[in-house]
């Protein structure tokens, strides 16, 4: 089979996930109803501008729906938690939190340290929104654990973090992570014992199962497992497909030239 999104289906029978194609997408997509921006970053003071703010500020201020440049946010949105530590990637933590809140997701960043401000591995700094003492008692339809290291086995020694993962678990809700977190958190915790998964070609010798290794994204039941920096928009979108529906994640990639593949060859 060749390396794609597994899905791992009860009969073990699998499927690749083929990415729709970027006009298909673009054919659902209605027009932006808000007035973009001047090149100097200073919206039109017309009426109808004004009006379309003050709207805007009465949907949020009464938890009404509010369709911004075709994403959908709510009140009753997907909850996601996404842990983050010291030397995690930052390139899979920022994608997966700005592509889940593209969707509409209300997302969680919580810092496992014992600050907000979180120094990644090429020493980007993110500000969490909270510590992860602070979300142990709440519930969420998702977790996404980034890889990269030491922020792997940083996050695999929060105690506090391991208590929320297993509820998550047995509560049959979606559990996921990339690179090095599938081998350093789950299998070093026996969750994965049964479970088909990947991780980053450094540490997928470390996982029990090897069958599914080479795949960018594996989905098996309510776990999603993916590769590293390079597969995060696809593991990212399995996220946004398995919370909402293929056409939410079709919905969200379409802005983002996803799906694009004519190349233009110049000389």
């Amino acid at each position: 089979m060749r390396a794609g999104i597994s899905w791992i289906a009860s009969d073990n029978v699998h499927a690749v996930f083929k990415p729709p194609s970027c006009s298909a997408v673009l054919q659902k997509l209605a027009p932006a109803q808000i007035q973009p921006q001047s090149i100097f970053g200073k919206r039109p003071n017309t009426p109808l501008t004004r009006t379309r703010r003050n709207t805007a500020r009465s949907y949020r201020s009464s938890g009404t729906s509010l369709i911004v440049k075709g994403v959908q946010m709510s009140s009753n949105a997907k909850t996601v938690l996404v842990p983050i530590a010291t030397g995690c990637e930052e390139m899979e933590a920022v994608i997966i939190i700005d592509v889940l809140r593209r969707a509409g997701a209300d997302v969680t960043v919580a810092s496992v340290e014992d600050s907000l401000q979180v120094e990644m591995s090429r020493k980007v700094k993110l500000v969490a929104d909270k510590l992860i003492g602070d979300v142990s008692q709440e519930s969420f339809d998702a977790i996404a654990l980034p890889g990269g290291m030491p922020g792997a086995e940083r996050l695999s020694k929060s105690a506090a973090l391991l208590q929320i993962l297993n509820e998550q678990i047995k509560s049959g809700k979606i559990w996921s992570a990339i690179c090095a977190s599938p081998a350093v958190v789950f299998e070093s915790q026996g969750w994965l014992k049964g479970k088909k998964a990947t991780s980053h070609p450094a540490f997928s010798d470390k996982l029990a199962d090897q069958s599914e290794v080479p795949s960018r994204v594996v989905v098996d039941g309510n776990l999603i497992t993916s590769r590293g920096p390079g597969t995060a928009f696809e593991f990212a979108l399995t996220l946004v497909e398995m919370l909402y529906d293929k056409g939410k994640a079709e919905e969200v990639a379409g802005p983002m030239v996803m799906y694009k593949r004519d190349r233009a060859k110049v000389a």
